[in-house]
């Protein structure tokens, strides 16, 4: 949090999902810094340029978020909220993350202000949509789970047909140096099953 009287200190985000398309950062930014000029200090610019916002990580987001974290601004200022949050869970998540270091935030095109009764106020609301969201989601999953058990369908994995299993063992004794990834590829099975399968049958080969 700033010191009484002094400016804050404000870092600006923007991101372009494609290189190409005419997406340029600066039609973001522009605007961003004449709405800071004159009431704030900015510290920084963080760009993610040709990075799809459904992307885990973002460099300069990733940047952003470690300088909030070690209080080296005292707010961030983006375009639109979108451009911030990969979704509407990640964007709760961040924004919580700011308010508990005491970092502000803006959104300049959705007009909110995170530092303003009425920003947190929006801030409520949009995590009750984010819970709202992950109710639905949940819903969904139980209410199709559900269905197909009344339908009688299978839920998981299909089970391995012992043929296949016998068919691993069996490269595996007709030439022990073959890999876990070469026995897998032969019989059609994934790596992770063929390890648990000779790691039960060397098991049971130690036992008799």
């Amino acid at each position: 949090m700033k010191k009484e009287g002094s400016t804050a200190r404000a870092a600006l985000y923007a991101r372009c999902s494609t290189l190409d398309k005419g997406q340029d950062p600066e039609l973001q930014l522009s605007p961003l810094r004449d709405y800071c000029q004159r009431r704030m200090t900015i510290t920084g610019e963080y760009v993610d340029n040709g990075i799809s916002g459904t992307k885990d990580h973002r460099p300069q987001l990733d940047r952003l978020m470690e300088a909030a974290r070690k209080r080296k601004i005292d707010l961030i200022v983006v375009w639109k909220l979108d451009r911030f949050g990969r979704s509407l869970k990640q964007l709760v998540n961040a924004l919580e993350e700011l308010s508990s270091l005491g970092v502000g935030f803006i959104s300049y095109q959705d007009n909110i202000d995170l530092t303003t009764a009425q920003g947190r106020l929006m801030f409520h609301i949009i995590g009750a949509m984010a819970e709202f969201e992950r109710e639905l989601i949940r819903e969904r999953v139980k209410a199709g789970i559900d269905n197909a058990r009344r339908k009688r369908k299978r839920i998981g994995r299909r089970p391995v047909a012992p043929i296949d299993i016998e068919k691993a063992i069996e490269l595996h004794k007709q030439d022990p140096s073959l890999s876990v990834r070469v026995i897998a590829n032969k019989a059609r099975l994934s790596k992770s099953f063929v390890a648990n399968i000779l790691k039960e049958h060397r098991e049971s080969q130690m036992e008799i």
